[in-house]
């Protein structure tokens, strides 16, 4: 016999090697002298003797190292837990999944599974397919813009896109979101998107929730107006009256506002699956839900009902007069022009009713700033009698206009 060495067996005759040791074993040989030469521990040796003595020859043969069970293996009740999870919640993911196991305490003698056991749960019930990655061009990217670090720092609006309802009337949702919080303010199904019918949902809105610092939205109407002076419309110039601060996306560019058209995906993916009809009963529940129930993982799994609180900055409705803190005056007529002399000069149709304030520009004596709250509109030339507006968006820092 040659001594093995620290080798326990050679690979090429294991098998034979452990019968004919558990046969020696069982002659009467010396132990602990046999497992030397075999250069195995007596715990081995005892290992397979019982094995020979057990099961026989087939007993030499390697056994899988695999558990027959395991600690953390999940029971039916879990698994049928998880799948009606997905069931309800089709396009939840499995991090979204187990935060609302953990809220609901489902199967409550048993622990929590964890993140990768929903998964193995989902691939398996055939629930999830493989997500196709999307390369993003560094121009896809939005790199300047407010970001709400609070709430009501920041409020998104849009609307979801009209079409008729199986009864033949127009449906078109305006959605208005708090960014920071994720909390939906509204979905609102509307007649229609003129002016007045969105500004009557903002003001239950504001005297509901307070009012914001920004709003955020895209450059169509009633938001914006592309003629308008700074883009401001009959309804934005409201906004500012209440002194909001207005931001807009680039046109074309709706992934300036991106996380509002997913939450938009979100609410398209629901009311399809469910079949709800895009009735406002429908859409008050799924509105119930996302703020409510749903997860989000910026939020640390918390729901957005969670983190959001209403403003300080109540709402008292619109101001009568805008106070410019001693400058001159002049109010926009329902043609949107002011008056200067004797003289009517076009401003804004969209500031019809509105008063303006006007002070030497600090460039020329002879030019007049023309100033809409906090924002400079242009200069007037008393000269020659004409407006030439600014192309973008400047903020009037020394005078600001609080409003009364």
């Amino acid at each position: 016999m040659v001594k093995m060495g620290c080798m326990p067996w050679h690979q090429t005759n294991a098998m034979d090697q452990r019968t004919e040791f558990a046969l020696k074993a069982l002659g009467g040989v010396n132990f602990r002298a046999l497992c030397r030469d075999y250069g195995i521990s007596a715990k081995t040796d005892y290992k397979w003797k019982e094995r020979f003595l057990s099961q026989g020859l087939g007993g030499m043969a390697e056994h899988s190292r695999r558990p027959h069970t395991h600690a953390d293996a999940l029971n039916e009740s879990q698994v049928c837990a998880i799948v009606k999870l997905r069931q309800a919640h089709p396009y939840w993911g499995a991090r979204k999944l187990q935060e609302l196991y953990r809220r609901q305490r489902l199967c409550a003698a048993h622990p929590i599974p964890s993140e990768s056991s929903f998964k193995r749960v989902l691939e398996r019930a055939g629930l999830v397919s493989k997500r196709r990655v999307r390369s993003i061009k560094p121009t896809e990217r939005l790199h300047s813009g407010t970001r709400g670090a609070a709430p009501n720092e920041v409020w998104t609006v849009d609307f979801k896109g009209w079409w008729f309802d199986p009864h033949r009337q127009r449906c078109e949702p305006l959605t208005v979101r708090d960014e920071h919080s994720r909390y939906l303010l509204e979905s609102r199904r509307l007649p229609n998107s003129r002016c007045e019918t969105v500004w009557a949902c903002f003001e239950k809105l504001f005297e509901r929730h307070g009012l914001p610092q920004t709003i955020r939205s895209d450059n169509g109407a009633p938001f914006a107006s592309p003629r308008g002076i700074l883009g401001l419309s009959q309804l934005s110039s409201r906004w500012v009256a209440l002194g909001i601060n207005l931001e807009r996306g680039r046109p074309g560019c709706p992934q300036d506002n991106g996380a509002h058209e997913r939450m938009h995906r979100d609410l398209k993916q629901q009311m399809q699956r469910d079949n709800r009809g895009w009735t406002q009963e429908a859409l008050d529940l799924w509105r119930e839900e996302y703020n409510h129930e749903r997860p989000h993982e910026a939020l640390g799994m918390r729901v957005p009902a969670e983190v959001y609180t209403h403003s300080t900055q109540r709402y008292g409705g619109l101001p009568q007069q805008l106070d410019y803190g001693g400058l001159k005056t002049r109010m926009v007529n329902k043609l949107g022009c002011i008056r200067w002399g004797k003289t009517n000069i076009f401003i804004s149709q969209a500031l019809a009713g509105w008063h303006l304030g006007l002070q030497p520009c600090s460039d020329s004596d002879e030019l007049q700033d023309v100033t809409f709250c906090h924002l400079l509109l242009g200069q007037l030339d008393p000269v020659t009698l004409s407006f030439n507006r600014c192309a973008s968006a400047p903020i009037k820092t020394d005078n600001p206009s609080p409003i009364v």
